[in-house]
Parts: structure tokens; sequence; C-alpha cells
């Protein structure tokens, strides 16, 4: 059987979760994120390791962020998407000259004189790249089972299902960070969570998210511990200094009414438990990236070299914080979501995706560079990496371009196998369903890439890295099974589904 919604796979442990949920109360939003936290014994860690999951919202444009760079795909890029006579720009297509400064050199040529290039503004990921420190992984998107144009057309969706809601924002979301459709309620990086929760001291800061609620840090018993790109949040009418002038005695109380212990009634008792445990968690953060003092022995300069004016980067930063702070807080094994937005241009593409290019390239790249710094030193322990709703047409809608299904990602850290791309390269191309040239075969209409490779070989090389074990991995992904060495040829090329890309 197909596995379209995975959750169901671990319906113990969700009905579990359910009830624990059942007695955390309504009165604070942030408790009801701080769930009560069994314990899991899968891993026990001596080292440090930490995913960071930068998720671009509204679908980024495969097209304009890792651009086809050798002239006879760049000259198709440019016919499809509108660009000038002699390679110059036009329509939503960037200039070839623009972009020599990021082209990628990897170590290995990809076949048939492939090559690319990144956005203009994303220097310092086509730095990481070409210094060995970053990868791409071409045409990955979700799948179910491996997928044939033609079978992706015909209608045996029993042997060949399709990803559901395909081209939905909140559902394709959803399906990158959990496998099913908007709704869902546990997320791979959860899963990941739920494995490395006896790894920590504190278990609560397991999976972390600066990026508000998601999907994707949720796990059967791992729950997605929220902190702002300030810090951790207050809840305002708890503490001595919720109540100024002379009302300090009421903070004290409402303090010990909603997080004093030994309630006759069980569910009071329980959410006071919760309450508690969120004001001592927010105080154990605060304390330990005190701007004020050096954060787990390291004085500021990593964390000033984070650009200013880019709400990625206050992001990355406290990210960078909270890992420098892993002693204090008691962390060996840690799973974060970041995020931007703003990607859904179907208008003003060519005008709007510089900055957001740039945002993402100046602030993984000062992450990864304040990871490598001497006082931090965990360049080859932290792994940041790219997902996205989908890709998006190569075709142009006239000032932009349409939802769509693959893309290219970045994946960047010192243990990634760099200088390097993953995947299959796909031909350029827009034919409609009934074209047979060659350079169609791996779209589905307007240049909607039909994916090569899946979020679960993805998910499963970060996974794999991080510590899960092979016994482990089909219960963090459930349609792993559907990849694990099998293949398909088609017009002559051969296309491998092994579980795990190799690029860690």
């Amino acid at each position: 059987m197909h596995l379209t919604q995975p959750q169901l796979h671990t319906r113990r442990a969700f009905l579990r979760r359910s009830g624990q949920l059942a007695l955390t109360g309504a009165a604070f939003p942030l408790a009801m994120n701080l769930a009560a936290m069994g314990e899991a014994a899968a891993q026990s860690a001596t080292d440090y390791k930490a995913l960071v999951c930068v998720f671009l919202y509204g679908g980024n444009d495969y097209g304009i962020t890792v651009i086809t760079y050798d002239d006879p795909s760049y000259n198709a890029y440019a016919a499809v998407r509108g660009g000038g006579a002699g390679q110059t720009a036009g329509g939503i297509a960037l200039a070839k000259a623009a972009l020599a400064p990021t082209l990628l050199n990897p170590t290995v040529a990809l076949p048939g004189g492939r090559q690319y290039a990144l956005h203009p503004s994303m220097t310092g990921l086509s730095g990481l790249f070409n210094a060995g420190q970053a990868a791409v992984v071409l045409n990955a998107g979700p799948l179910v089972v491996p997928l044939t144009r033609a079978q992706y057309f015909a209608t045996d969706r029993n042997n060949y299902p399709l990803p559901p809601k395909l081209f939905s924002h909140n559902d394709q979301q959803s399906i990158w960070q959990s496998s099913s459709p908007e709704g869902s309620t546990i997320g791979w990086g959860g899963n990941i969570g739920d494995l490395a929760l006896s790894s920590n001291t504190n278990s609560l800061f397991t999976c972390v998210s600066i990026t508000g609620n998601s999907v994707f840090l949720a796990g059967d018993t791992a729950l997605s511990y929220q902190v702002g790109s300030g810090g951790a949040v207050r809840i305002d009418s708890v503490g001595d200094t919720a109540f100024p002038y002379g009302f300090k005695d009421v903070g004290t109380a409402m303090k010990n009414l909603t997080s004093g212990l030994g309630r006759v009634n069980n569910l009071e008792n329980e959410y006071n438990k919760i309450t508690k445990r969120a004001v001592d968690a927010e105080a154990s953060i605060t304390a330990a990236i005190d701007p004020s003092k050096s954060v787990g022995g390291i004085f500021p300069a990593p964390f000033d070299a984070f650009p200013a004016n880019n709400p990625l980067s206050d992001q990355m930063r406290m990210v960078a914080r909270l890992i420098a702070a892993r002693s204090t807080l008691g962390t060996k094994r840690q799973v974060f979501m970041v995020s931007l937005g703003g990607f859904d241009l179907h208008d003003n593409l060519v005008a709007n995706q510089p900055k957001l290019m740039q945002r993402v390239s100046e602030a993984m790249t000062a992450f990864h560079n304040a990871m490598a710094d001497p006082s931090i030193n965990l360049a080859n322990n932290v792994t940041a990496f790219t997902a996205s709703d989908f890709g998006r047409t190569l075709a142009s809608n006239g000032d932009g371009s349409d939802h769509g299904w693959g893309s290219h990602h970045l994946v960047v850290g010192g243990a990634v196998k760099g200088k390097a791309f993953y995947g299959y390269a796909p031909p350029v191309g827009v034919g409609d369903r009934n074209s047979t040239t060659p350079a169609d075969l791996w779209q589905v209409g307007q240049g909607r890439l039909l994916p090569t490779t899946s979020v679960d070989q993805y998910a499963a090389t970060l996974a794999k890295w991080f510590g899960v074990s092979d016994t482990d991995l089909p219960n963090v992904l459930p349609n792993s099974q559907n990849f694990n060495g099998g293949s398909f040829t088609v017009d002559g090329s051969t296309f491998n589904f092994p579980k795990t890309l190799g690029f860690l």
C-alpha cells in the first residue's frame, strides 16, 4: 500500500499525543505548544548535531535560482522566458553575462556539458559551493512513488499515485513538511526529534522553531518550542514584571496561581504543570543567550557578522546563538526551522526575486561562517537546507511564473560533500502532454518539472546523517520504502531512486 497520509501509520502514537494535548488547556497559546513531553530512547548522542530547515514560502522559482548556463540549455531557457538577442536579458530571463560571477564549478562535471549558475544576488552561496561547503540537489519534489510523465498523465492511481493536491500552496507546504496535505499533525522533522529526545537534558529544546507554528517540527512526542528572532516568548501576564507601579505582588500571585502544582483537580494541575514548564523554559533560554554576557563562553563576534535588515538573517542568528548555548541548555541533537516568505511571484518576478535571493544567500552564508568560527567550531556538525512549497513554471505568464512542482535546492555545511550536484539535470522544455521531444519528458506542461528526486530521498539523506537508523527511517519517512534502489528508463536514459542521495 502506498501511504499518501503516513500519519495514519502511527495512529497509536497520534492518539497518545491527542490525549496529552487534551490536558494542556487553552488559556495560554504558548502553553499549547509545550504539551506534556515523554522521552524516546532511540538515540544516545555524545557529540552535537543540528539540522536547520530554511523554508521559502510561496513557491520559489527554480529557473531564476539555479539557472542553466551552458549555451544550448541557456538558449532554450532564454527562448522560453523571453530573453533578448545575443543572450541578453528580456521577459523573465536574466542575461547570461550577469551569471558569470555566480557560475558553479563542480569537481565532477555534469553529463552532456550541462552547467549552472546561481542568481547574481547569491554570491555568498556560490562561493560556498565552489569552496566545497555547499551542494545543489536538482529537481527534487514530493513523490509517493517514482513516476514517469506517461504514468502521471495515465489514470492508474493504484500503482502510480500522485501526491495529493498538487500545486496548492498550503497543501504542498504541508506535503513537503509531513508527506500529507494541510491538516497534517506530524512532520518528518518532528519524527526525527522524537528519536533524539533522550539525547538532550531538556527534551523541550529538541525541535525549535524561529518562525512560528509549523507541522515540520511536530512529532508523535516532540513538539515545536517556539522562539522569536529576538529570543524566547514570555507569558506576559505571569511574573514579577507583568504588573508595574507597585503591583508586583499581583504578578507573583498570577504566577503562583497559574503555575503552582499540587492542585486537587487533575486538569488544573496539568494546566499549571505546562504553564510552569513554559515559564521555566523562557527563563532558561533568556539566561542562556543573554546578550550582555558571552553565550556558552562565546563573545558576540560570530553573531555580529549577520547582515541587518534581513528577517531570515535575524532568525538564523537566533539559531546560531541557541547552538552556541548548547552546553548551557543541555542539547546534543536539535532540529530547527526558519523561513522567508514572498516567493509567490506571479508578477514582478525579475524585480522582486533579487532581494529575496540576496536575503537567502546572505543569511545562510553568515550562518555557516558563524558555525565555522573557531569560537563555535561546529561547521561539520550543523547542516542547513532549503525547502519550498514547489518550484514554478519555466514558462512566463507575462511578468512572472505560475505554480509548479519540482525545484532545485541548496544544502550547506561542513559535512556536506560539496562542490557537486545531486540528482538529474532536467532538460529545458515546455511541451504539452503529447510531446515526444526528449526535452519535454521531464515536465508536465509549461515547464513544471516532474521530480526525479523525491523529498523522501532528500529527507532520508539528512536523517541518516543526523543519526536515524535504517530501522527507524520508515517510521520517520513512511514513503521512503518506495525509494530504495528502483530505477526506470525513459528515452534511453536510466533514472535511479536510491534511498539516500550521498550529499552527506
